[in-house]
């Protein structure tokens, strides 16, 4: 049986907004970013469960569960054969973990209005102040533990 190796290795594959992902570490880096979901698990097409919450931790350790309790997603890309990236019809993106016949599809939580300009909304005065007042708090509690006080 003859062996041919190519002289040049195949490029790492590029998956942009559709594809299916079976390398644990590309799953890790896109699951990480996901932050606040929506969560429904499905089993044979039956939804089991549904809700929402924060990706807490995504790891890769054969020897630890995937948990979803408590608005808590602790996700091991050990317990899924892989990772499909989809649109939905509004062209919004989700994530379906494949194991079998379990799916965990996580729909991102956008949030729609844009995040505020430095300059909206924010008095400088008045954050001084706050800080101002922040620091003098800690000051007299400072003084009002201290018993030798020589002063």
């Amino acid at each position: 049986m003859s062996h041919h190796h190519p002289s040049h290795p195949f490029p790492a594959p590029c998956i942009i907004d559709f594809g299916i992902i079976v390398n644990a570490e590309d799953m890790k880096r896109i699951l990480n970013d996901l932050g606040r979901v929506r969560y429904i698990h499905t089993l044979d097409g039956n939804i089991e469960s549904e809700g929402e919450g924060w990706i807490v931790e995504v790891f890769n350790d054969p020897s630890q569960a995937t948990i979803v309790v408590n608005r808590s997603l602790y996700l091991n890309v050990q317990s899924f054969d892989y990772l499909q990236l989809q649109r939905s019809q509004k062209q919004e993106a989700y994530f379906d973990l494949i194991q079998d016949r379990r799916c965990l599809r996580l729909i991102p939580i956008t949030y729609s209005s844009p995040i505020p300009d430095n300059d909206s909304n924010l008095d400088a005065n008045a954050l001084e102040a706050m800080v101002t007042q922040v620091l003098a708090a800690k000051w007299d509690m400072q003084l009002d533990d201290e018993d030798d006080c020589p002063f």
